[in-house]
């Protein structure tokens, strides 16, 4: 059975810093881009970061880029997200994913489709 577990969220005040982690089980990912979105109460789940096969390539969304940073570890299996300057609009429930298409070498997808599985999620607030 597939499983992706993130763990790291919690409560930060605005301009702290944040990781979060993604431990992936059942299957290696180690051949397919991941993922991080969020979504917002009433909100609809929105992509954060993408990061290709073996971390060559990354893709953020324009709202958190030069601020956070993803990365992944093949061997242990893991996608990590790390938050910095973190703002009250921040505050969301994050999301890990991983990708079963593959679309070159460079492949780290945007959209909520290309995404085959996903973990529960973790909380993030940000107080002001």
């Amino acid at each position: 059975q597939v499983q992706l577990v993130e763990s790291g969220g919690g409560l930060v005040q605005a301009g702290g810093s944040l990781r979060l982690s993604c431990a992936a089980s059942g299957r290696s990912f180690a051949s397919h881009a991941m993922g991080w979105f969020r979504q917002a109460p009433g909100k609809e789940r929105e992509f954060v970061a993408a990061i290709n096969w073996n971390g060559g390539t990354t893709n953020y969304a324009d709202s958190v880029k030069g601020r956070f940073t993803i990365s992944r570890d093949n061997a242990k299996n893991t996608l990590s997200l790390q938050m910095n300057s973190l703002k009250p609009e921040d505050t969301a429930v994050y999301y890990c994913a991983a990708s079963l298409r593959y679309d070159g070498a460079y492949y780290s997808p945007p959209d909520l489709e290309a995404y085959t599985y996903w973990g529960r999620g973790t909380q993030v607030t940000v107080s002001s």
